[in-house]
């Protein structure tokens, strides 16, 4: 029963982004074709199209694929921030000794495809691109883990999701400090002095989800004013809503017993509607149901759907559509540093770090995971799509040319990344086979 509990969750979170896998794919085919047909200029002037609000004395209008990347995908790093915080607090990251095999993991992956980029790129004007082969997709390189079905261990599928969230953290700080504009230092103390006041109510158990919006919109304005990438603030924001409970298990059971006992006290209406002491019942029901789950569970519950099955495919529309046969001239280098950049460095990066970090006794790898299911999944990790995309649309903004090269090198090297990864974990010998 308990571990039933306690898998449930990860098992639900593991399906969720399989299915959303699927649905990325099939919107970035939908991108690619789009934008490689007659209709190619439609895909491009919709996405361009400028919508907001325009007043007398305000004017406030972007770009429709701005408004998704900027907008959208700030929910998506709000997301990543409450599953970061839950993680660190009472997920698999919550200690260092959870923390350190998908830490070492993690590392691997950011610093040695970095670093394959690094020496192998020789044009100043790419340089800045040596952030894109950092994050792993985990919609996407679950989709193919759960492809291989029983052949994987739930503690694998941990392993990936965890170093990957970890990577996650990486990409942030990186698109943070890299990746934003010249700093309004006075916008942001106004929004860190926002952020301050929404962690204070928190830990003062005032926390709303009224003023999270309000307060949160205000937020994200300013960061993106001030220079600082707005994605920024939904992981800031994230952070701000509580873990723990209002009401703990044995205090909700008591009065779930006291409203049981009340409805089988109270007359029993013959008409089709209820009592107002019933009413009363069902509405305080609907209160302790409400206090008794955490609003950080609550709000990730909510979100995992909308960004699974919107934004992210929508992202995927409004980006993955590059125009290949497009009198843009590609930079056929920086495509192929990318591809190797993301498989190369990905499938030598997570395995030699894990594998130096074991045989330093700085990590215990879990009893049912072999090296091999380790490279097979450090290929998966190659796949970058979603934040590598995002990252690449920050570093060559004004380069029409380099973002085009970009993305198809992050599509080719996915592919690849998902094709070979596959392949070694569906012929890998399991640990059980190799005793």
């Amino acid at each position: 029963m308990l571990k039933r509990i306690l898998l449930t969750p990860i098992q639900k979170f593991i399906k969720l982004e399989s299915f959303s896998g699927i649905l990325l794919l099939a919107a970035t085919l939908l991108a690619l074709i789009w934008a490689n047909s007659g209709y190619g200029s439609a895909y491009q002037e919709l996405w361009q199209y400028k919508i907001g609000i325009v007043t007398d004395s305000f004017e406030f209008k972007k770009p429709l694929i701005l408004w998704i990347n900027d907008g959208f995908m700030a929910v998506f790093f709000f997301l990543i921030g409450l599953e970061i915080k839950r993680e660190l607090l009472i997920g698999e990251l919550n200690s260092a000794k959870k923390m350190a095999f998908p830490l070492f993991g993690a590392l691997g992956g950011m610093i040695v495809p970095v670093a394959f980029f690094i020496l192998l790129n020789n044009n100043p004007e790419t340089f800045q691109g040596w952030g894109v082969p950092m994050a792993t997709d985990i919609a996407f390189s679950l989709a193919v883990l759960n492809a291989l079905g029983s052949r994987i261990p739930l503690s694998l599928k941990i392993f990936l999701t965890a170093f990957a969230i970890v990577d996650d953290i990486g990409a942030v700080l990186v698109i943070a400090i890299f990746y934003s504009g010249t700093i309004n230092t006075t916008l942001l103390l106004i929004a860190a002095v926002l952020l301050l006041l929404l962690y204070f109510l928190s830990y003062k158990d005032l926390y709303s989800n009224v003023t999270l919006v309000l307060v949160g919109a205000v937020v994200w304005f300013l960061f993106l004013k001030s220079g600082v990438h707005p994605t920024v603030a939904g992981i800031l924001l994230a952070f701000s809503v509580p873990v723990k409970q209002r009401i703990y298990t044995n205090a909700f059971l008591k009065k779930l017993q006291q409203v049981y006992n009340k409805l089988k006290a109270s007359a029993i209406s013959q008409k089709p509607i209820l009592s107002n002491d019933q009413l009363k019942q069902i509405h305080d029901l609907e209160h302790y149901s409400y206090e008794f789950q955490s609003p950080l569970q609550r709000l990730e519950h909510k979100l995992h759907g909308w960004v699974a099955y919107f934004i992210i495919p929508v992202f995927a529309l409004a980006n993955a559509g590059v125009m290949i046969s497009s009198d843009v001239e590609l930079d056929m280098a920086l495509t192929f540093h990318i591809v190797i950049a993301l498989v190369l460095g990905k499938a030598l990066g997570i395995p030699l770090l894990v594998f130096i970090a074991e045989k330093t006794k700085l990590i215990t790898i879990p009893s049912n995971i072999n090296y091999y299911q380790i490279i097979g999944v450090a290929f998966l990790a190659g796949i970058g799509f979603t934040m590598a995309i995002f990252i690449a649309s920050l570093a060559f903004s004004n380069s029409p040319q380099y973002i085009d090269s970009a993305k198809i090198g992050i599509l080719l090297g996915s592919l690849i990344a998902a094709v070979v990864g596959y392949l070694i974990l569906r012929f890998a010998p399991r640990k059980e086979d190799l005793l």
